[in-house]
């Protein structure tokens, strides 16, 4: 068996170990739109356009343009990868996240040569060029350039010294230039960056690419989960029962996860905007996790790159934004935030949470409710009610019974087809903020929409009522171990 996973090689190696979880190529492929065209098919999965599927994580060893880097896409494009790097079973991924939320591990400083400036260059030297540095893939013939998507982007706050972790869209601009786009109120540096453009200071920032899976999945928790002032780096700390090693920057006084695969050095500017699409003039600035490419912003932030550090030979990982991937990054933690807010609520009720790929992890959930008592009518409902409150980006909640599996959306609709009345089970919000990429959230879609961005929120209840549940029993059959019967 490999090593326990601490970063994205040890990860690798699970996986290599792992029926149908990892294949690699030597045949030469264009980081520009091909690399993500063949994953579409290979395994992208989510909402990805169709045909797709999910498949395993890929290993392009021959990238044009880039002789001494790989590309790995996909590593967590499937529940079932992410709960074997968790050392977890793939239906506890939200409940073990909700736990390591509330036991948090602090992040310590790294000791010695850390692994991600075994190779440093710096902005300086005259043949710097973030093309040519970071095999950064884009995605489509329509993106607004190259994209990081997996960058785990850390900063520290100019008032309070409090760090934080987030993954943003970053496109290359230039030889020493990246844009960054900050969801107005949505993301803990994005308000870092503000305030210290009302100072009028540069914010360093770190970016780190190619690291432990379950830093990538903690860093995707949101407020009022994990709240400014909480460093999710404590997360992954927690699932992996010791902390994330940082270590400091070469150029600029920040830190960055020490056993990346790359470090891309810099500060965020103040009171300067770009054009996404500034080099392609597309209109387009990548695929995003509802499916359909997002509009290009002409209100990024701009980073001006100092250093760009990494490992000999190093392994550059991405994803596809509307990909399987981006379920699990965004849906796990959406899951933990749920399950941890009803728990507290009424605890025993809520069996489990699943945001699923049709969501894209973010727009959907299914919450699994058992009714103990007559008096627990209705609670399903206010269940529904604290999703929305802990993830408010959650646009549809569905609800089920304790007999229906959450995780099966075919089941889901059974319950939706056998238990549930429109006129009676539909409950709806109008004129909530919602999520800015659903563009069905505008007001030329519905005039019930005020401002693009808000929704009508709603709960589609399929559970059944408590005084009827006996008249609902499923159809028994008998349990036993079919092994017997499959045996060779």
């Amino acid at each position: 068996m490999a090593d326990k996973v601490r970063d994205l090689r040890s990860a690798l190696a699970l996986l290599e170990e792992m029926p149908d979880q990892l294949i690699e190529t030597d045949v030469e492929v264009d980081p520009m739109a091909e690399l993500a065209g063949v994953y579409r098919y290979v395994g992208a999965g989510g909402t990805v356009r169709r045909p797709t599927k999910e498949g395993p994580a890929m290993i392009f060893n021959n990238v044009k343009g880039h002789p001494d880097a790989k590309v790995v896409i996909g590593v967590l494009a499937s529940r079932k990868r992410v709960a074997a790097l968790l050392d977890t079973e793939p239906e506890n991924l939200g409940k073990m996240l909700c736990k390591s939320v509330e036991n948090p591990v602090p992040p310590v400083d790294f000791t010695g040569e850390a692994p991600c400036q075994q190779v440093v260059h710096k902005a300086t030297d005259p043949d710097f060029d973030l093309y040519k540095l970071v095999p950064a893939p884009t995605n489509t013939p329509d993106d607004a350039g190259p994209y990081i998507t997996l960058g785990m982007c850390y900063a520290t706050h100019p008032d309070t010294g409090v760090h934080d972790v987030t993954i943003h869209r970053l496109c290359i601009q230039g030889k020493d230039e990246l844009s960054i786009f900050f969801t107005p109120g949505a993301r803990h540096i994005g308000a870092m960056a503000e305030r210290a453009e009302e100072l009028g200071q540069k914010l360093p920032i770190s970016i780190s690419i190619g690291v432990d899976p379950a830093i990538e999945i903690g860093s995707c928790f949101e407020p009022p989960t994990t709240p400014l002032g909480y460093d999710e780096l404590s997360v992954a700390g927690a699932l992996r029962g010791e902390p994330v090693e940082l270590c400091k920057c070469v150029t600029v006084n920040e830190r960055a996860i020490a056993n990346a695969e790359y470090v891309i050095e810099g500060e965020v500017i103040p009171g300067v905007r770009v054009k996404e699409d500034q080099n392609s003039n597309s209109g387009y600035a990548m695929p995003e996790f509802p499916g359909y490419t997002g509009p290009a912003s002409d209100q990024c932030w701009l980073i001006k790159v100092t250093a760009v550090t990494h490992r000999e030979h190093p392994v550059m990982q991405t994803c596809i934004g509307p990909s399987e991937e981006h379920v699990s990054m965004a849906g796990i933690p959406t899951e933990a935030s749920i399950y941890g807010m009803v728990e507290k609520a009424m605890p025993g009720r809520l069996q489990n949470v699943y945001c699923s790929s049709a969501g894209g992890g973010k727009y959907m959930a299914v919450l699994q409710f058992k009714k103990l008592s007559p008096s627990d009518e209705g609670r399903q409902r206010q269940a529904a009610l604290l999703a929305f409150s802990a993830f408010s980006e959650l646009k549809n909640v569905f609800l089920v019974d304790e007999d229906v599996d959450c995780f099966d959306m075919n089941d889901v609709l059974w319950a939706m087809n056998t238990r549930f009345q429109g006129d009676v089970d539909v409950i709806t919000i109008p004129g909530v903020r919602c999520h800015p990429l659903d563009p069905s959230n505008d007001p030329a879609f519905s005039p019930s929409i005020r401002d693009h961005g808000i929704a009508c929120k709603t709960i589609f209840d399929c559970t059944v009522p408590y005084d009827l549940k006996n008249s609902f029993h499923r159809a028994r059959f008998m349990e036993l171990d079919s092994e017997k019967w499959l045996k060779k």
